[in-house]
């Protein structure tokens, strides 16, 4: 471990000594997330989460820090680390420790680092696991598989995550309950839509200060987390192409209006590339070796794999990092790629990830899934569970409340009218 790094009994970060800014930042997002703080506020009188041992695994932002503070509010003992190498907020980090969490996380550390510490929020022992990307479930499982037996549940934050717990619950590996937050409305609509669209633009135009207005922007992957980018680029004046292997989503993209092409296509027109589509080398050599001089190229997927980088490595004569988050590739005939992030998710390491609005409603799904693990854990089968209908609405309809919007209410002649098949025409 670097030596620069501030290390005492319970955490690891990278300075104590910027609790206070990581404070002030944490405050911000308090101010708005007003579901969460509802949230906290009901049951940490409840002390719902009492007895309970949490060690999660996810993005070291401010938001994360209210949902973490809500946990120990409600009586949980904590124990954290980030779910990214680049992703932690080194100040946000500081200002948890300061108040006594567990916590092991800082920006720019290796992948033997990132493990580390995941190791280290397992010497708890939970009882319930919190990840975003599912490395924590997996580091239990393949190296830790002792403590599955005392773990009553755990919850999964984004989209790939998803995708292969419920892949090892098909084969019969899934150790313990999951509850798919991901897969909650008022997550994958608002969070990987508004939330990943905005931020993600926000990391592109901090790391290049590019104008988008003009450029062909090109998206990889219509998903949602896809679509939230071509909106955001589309409504700043860029000419959106988008790639997929999805008809329908293809489909989607043609009718929202922007042009659909396969990327060996794309690859050669694109003056700003985005990957969103959770699959390994959708960006290869052959890709690269076709693009514009100046062609930007970045990722907002949970892993480094979309883009080949090591493809680029081989192509280029030359390397530098010519801004804080952009790396500069020139090739033998001259013309330069720049990659931002290194290759991961842009939005988290070259600027604050989501805005703390939506995160508000994604974590007021994490939050009360431990609550209902924690009253019904046990009994739930061995699976990816989703989340109730009936909490997403409610946490749509808090939201709601927050921002002075009222909604019409069903009669209950309107109710029965649902179900009357014999109404006829």
């Amino acid at each position: 471990m670097s030596e620069n790094y501030s290390t005492d009994d319970g955490y690891k970060v990278r300075e104590i000594g910027m609790a206070e800014q990581g404070r002030m930042r944490i405050d911000w997002a308090e101010a708005r997330m007003p579901v969460m703080m509802k949230l906290r506020k009901e049951h940490s009188a409840q002390q719902s989460l009492a007895g309970t041992r949490i060690v999660g695994c996810l993005h070291v932002t401010k938001e994360t820090a209210v949902l973490v503070e809500a946990l120990k509010a409600a009586g949980a003992e904590i124990s954290w680390s980030g779910c990214n190498p680049l992703s932690t907020q080194d100040d946000v980090a500081a200002a948890l420790a300061a108040v006594g969490i567990s916590i092991y996380a800082w920006h720019g550390m290796d992948v033997d680092e990132f493990y580390w510490c995941i190791d280290k929020t397992l010497e708890l022992k939970p009882t319930m696991t919190l990840d975003d990307g599912a490395d924590l479930i997996f580091s239990v499982h393949n190296k830790h598989p002792e403590l599955a037996a005392e773990i009553i549940g755990g919850t999964e934050e984004t989209t790939t995550g998803v995708h292969r717990l419920r892949a090892m619950a098909r084969d019969g590996a899934l150790k313990y309950p999951v509850i798919a937050v991901n897969d909650a409305e008022t997550k994958w609509d608002f969070d990987n839509v508004f939330g990943t669209g905005q931020s993600s633009i926000d990391g592109i135009i901090r790391a290049t200060s590019v104008l988008l207005a003009g450029k062909n922007f090109v998206v990889a992957g219509f998903g949602h987390c896809g679509s939230g980018c071509a909106m955001r680029a589309a409504g700043m004046g860029a000419n959106v192409i988008c790639t997929e292997v999805k008809p329908t989503a293809a489909l989607k993209a043609t009718l929202h209006g922007h042009r659909v092409m396969a990327m060996d296509e794309a690859a050669a027109v694109g003056d700003v590339f985005i990957t969103a589509t959770g699959m390994k080398d959708v960006i290869v050599g052959r890709h690269f070796a076709v693009m514009k001089d100046g062609a930007i190229v970045c990722n907002t997927g949970h892993y480094d794999c979309e883009i080949a980088i090591e493809d680029l490595e081989e192509l280029a004569v030359n390397k530098r990092e010519i801004r804080a988050n952009c790396e500069e590739y020139t090739l033998d005939d001259g013309r330069r790629i720049y990659v931002l992030a290194k290759g991961r998710l842009v939005n988290l390491a070259a600027a604050e990830g989501h805005p703390s609005e939506v995160m508000d409603m994604s974590f007021a799904n994490q939050f009360l899934s431990m609550v209902r693990l924690a009253k019904e854990g046990r009994e739930l089968a061995i699976e990816v569970h989703d989340i109730p209908e009936a909490q997403d609405q409610d946490i749509a309809r808090i939201k709601l409340a927050t921002v002075d919007v009222a909604i019409d209410t069903l009669t209950a002649e309107q109710i029965a009218y649902i179900d009357d098949y014999s109404s006829g025409t």
